[in-house]
């Protein structure tokens, strides 16, 4: 009995004994780190929001948001500010890694920080507002905009330094950038952290306000768990890919009308219709010129026409040039930003192999125009065959000819033909045929 008991402590001893340093480890405060790397995107605004009701579920220290942006429209960046003033955990904007830029909305956003932190060999800046389809905008509109934009830097960096505040507002109205360094010297960021930890041992005992009030951050031990985006957001966040856009919209077509040209096949009509929804969800987010979807539409027709009207391949390169000319309108138009352009290469490509395919389907159109007839009646004209029975004038006879047994008359000035004999059809008369003597 004493040994099973003082079994029993040892396993309680040794099952506490495990149990404290896990414990010690959970409550070691929680780092939660996000990752934005790319273009601002409605994906990235459910992404931080998604955080951030992480980080208060799992009572985090602090969330770091990693940004490497070269920017997006005003109103996203205007959300995400919204949702990063009012979090009660402190967010830490960490511009990383090294050669990452918090690029036009990316400066706002980073601004909005309870802290500013960059990473060694990063930039900030250039944040001159442009119009939802990545052009300049008129006079009196980037006024507006400008001064709203201000304003908001104004308000969110009101504890820096005037020499900070003169260079966030240089950024909206003269595309000013700054390095690290440069951004640091006048207050703009608050710290140059090399890493994680670095910025997790610098930031360690400083007191930020929340929308719950002061907080000091104990973040020197602090537990780093990082946040991916999840199979949503990720894809998502592919589809404001311009050039995932204009594959996934010429695959649609091409589906589409495959099962046009061939109802019945749910496997084409099933794949153009995703492949489209998917691309209409990003034309929607793009700054995009839809005078580019006109030229497009116009290029299917014309090889459409090609097949039904074949004009030996005029019209198919007629349909390469406003299919190419519609991708670059589509995407690349004066003013839109690089990062929302599609690739020129790809488009080339892209266009090279749809005309492969239509010239394709067009050259079996022609042959099957000019093939013979190979059913019905007239396919018989020209055929060879033997005469089942003698074959005389007046009275006819029967001959084989395709497998079939056929009633056969003489055509005009041949004499009788002899069973047996091979013979060659003329014409075709309703059920009967006329039959010479085959040379």
């Amino acid at each position: 009995m004493k040994k099973a008991l003082y079994s029993l402590l040892t396993l309680f001893g040794f099952l506490l004994f495990a149990f404290l340093p896990a414990q010690a480890q959970n409550q070691a405060p929680l780092a939660l780190v996000l990752t934005a790397d790319g273009p601002i995107t409605p994906a990235l605004q459910e992404y931080l929001e998604r955080g951030l009701e992480i980080a208060e579920q799992r009572q985090a220290e602090v969330l770091i948001l990693q940004l490497n942006t070269p920017g997006g429209s005003v109103d996203l960046m205007s959300k995400m500010v919204q949702v990063i003033r009012s979090s009660q955990v402190p967010v830490v904007v960490y511009v990383s890694p090294r050669g990452a830029i918090a690029g036009s909305a990316g400066t706002v956003i980073t601004l909005a920080g309870h802290l500013a932190i960059m990473a060694p060999e990063t930039a900030i800046g250039a944040a001159s507002p442009v119009g939802s389809q990545g052009e300049d905008i008129g006079e009196t509109m980037e006024a507006k905009t400008k001064e709203i934009i201000k304003a908001t830097i104004r308000s969110i960096a009101a504890g820096r330094s005037p020499e900070a505040i003169l260079l966030a507002e240089d950024t909206v109205d003269n595309a000013k950038a700054a390095s690290a360094n440069e951004a640091l010297e006048v207050g703009l960021v608050d710290f140059i952290a090399t890493d994680l930890e670095d910025l997790l041992t610098k930031i360690d005992g400083l007191t930020v306000e929340t929308t719950s009030g002061m907080r000091t951050l104990h973040t020197a031990k602090a537990q780093i768990d990082h946040l991916p985006l999840s199979f949503v957001e990720q894809l998502l966040q592919i589809l404001t890919n311009p050039n995932i856009i204009f594959l996934l919209l010429t695959i649609g077509v091409q589906a589409v009308l495959i099962e046009i040209s061939h109802p019945g096949g749910w496997a084409p009509g099933f794949i153009g219709a995703v492949c489209l929804a998917l691309a209409i969800y990003g034309l929607g987010i793009l700054p995009v010129n839809w005078f580019g979807l006109v030229f497009l539409a116009i290029s299917f027709v014309l090889f459409i026409l090609d097949i039904k009207a074949p004009t030996h391949g005029a019209l198919t390169a007629a349909g390469i040039g406003s299919f190419i000319l519609g991708a670059l309108v589509l995407f690349n138009s004066p003013g839109t930003p690089e990062f929302w352009r599609v690739s020129v290469p790809l488009v080339v490509v892209t266009s090279l192999f749809t005309a492969a395919i239509f010239a394709t389907i067009l050259t079996f159109a022609l042959r099957a125009q000019k093939a013979p007839l190979r059913t019905g009646g007239e396919s018989l004209v020209g055929r060879a065959g033997f005469a089942r029975s003698d074959i005389l004038p007046h009275k006819g006879g029967m001959v084989q000819v395709a497998g079939e047994l056929w009633s056969a008359e003489l055509s005009e000035g041949e004499e009788s033909i002899p069973k047996g004999m091979r013979v060659e059809v003329v014409s075709v008369l309703g059920v009967r045929v006329k039959v010479k003597r085959a040379s």
